[in-house]
């Protein structure tokens, strides 16, 4: 099958292990922006457009115009930088419909009784399927739950951006123990992505470094259905269930989990500022119950 190939930059954040991307159309200069981090550090509270800045200086050199501000779900890890490259770029934001579900469950960890859990936040809500195109290049969405509730994969010519579904090979698969998540639903979501022809490049949102090697975030079909430490063990979804879910009762919760989904629930909006001028996140205490400890 013959695939067009867009050109793909990919962007590594180290705080939060997440990779971003620029994905463009070489014949018409026209990119997508796909899963913007703004940057957040929760010790001292502060903030910064550092990789966000760092993406638009990419895009001005290759002469590049932004045609879309894509997120394949609300991070649980990072801020989402999409509102702010919004305001910078005048490019729309998307997200799956699906955030819609994944909104009204927050909402209520949150107490935030009167937020507008609609996805008005975004300017687009891509259903199952829909089509869509970058520049002059193909692209559609799959519905790829499990890890969360709203989990999509954008497909954009031969590249899949598959965020947590799939991890490098060598590092396996996401979690699926936040809320809405499922260990089934995530791996007939995986199941869907490796039916893609086996020369699909598969893009994934983080890269841990095991073993402390280099960052990578580039694969195939092919290469993550014949390596990936769990797709290639496990045989079954009953088998990938328990593998799954064994490994997720050893986790901790990421670190920025609540202070993030406040802000990309809200398509990437800080609070508003209060009387003082200052704005400020809140969060439940023991929203978690038996989730595992991060004693380090």
């Amino acid at each position: 099958m013959n695939m067009i190939k867009p050109l793909v930059k990919g962007f590594f954040d180290e705080r939060t292990f997440s990779v971003q991307y620029v994905v463009a159309d070489p014949e018409t200069k026209k990119c997508a922006i796909v899963d913007p981090v703004f940057d957040f550090d929760e010790k001292s509270g502060a903030t910064s457009t550092r990789n966000a800045d760092a993406i638009l200086s990419y895009v001005d050199e290759q002469g590049f115009e932004v045609e879309r501000i894509l997120d394949t779900h609300p991070h649980a890890d990072h801020f989402s930088a999409a509102q702010y490259l919004k305001e910078k770029t005048g490019a729309p934001t998307a997200i799956g419909e699906k955030v819609i579900e994944v909104q009204r469950l927050w909402k209520g960890i949150y107490n935030w009784p009167d937020f507008p859990a609609d996805g008005s936040q975004w300017d687009k809500l891509f259903a199952e399927g829909e089509t869509f195109q970058v520049g002059n290049i193909p692209a559609r969405v799959l519905f790829s739950p499990g890890h969360t509730l709203a989990s999509i994969t954008y497909v954009i010519g031969d590249a899949a951006f598959v965020h947590d579904t799939l991890f490098m090979p060598d590092s396996g698969t996401a979690r699926a123990d936040f809320p809405g998540g499922s260990a089934s639903r995530l791996y007939r979501s995986i199941m869907e992505i490796l039916s893609l022809p086996d020369e699909t490049r598969i893009f994934t949102g983080h890269d841990y470094r095991p073993g402390g090697r280099e960052p990578l975030w580039e694969s195939t079909v092919a290469e993550q259905k014949a390596k990936n430490t769990h797709m290639s063990k496990c045989r079954t979804e009953a088998e990938f269930v328990e593998v799954r879910e064994a490994r997720d009762k050893t986790l901790s919760m990421p670190k920025l989990i609540l202070h993030a989904l406040q802000v990309n629930m809200n398509g990437g909006r800080l609070p508003e500022p209060e009387a003082n001028g200052k704005r400020y996140l809140k969060f439940p205490l023991n929203a978690f119950q038996g989730a595992a400890w991060d004693d380090r």
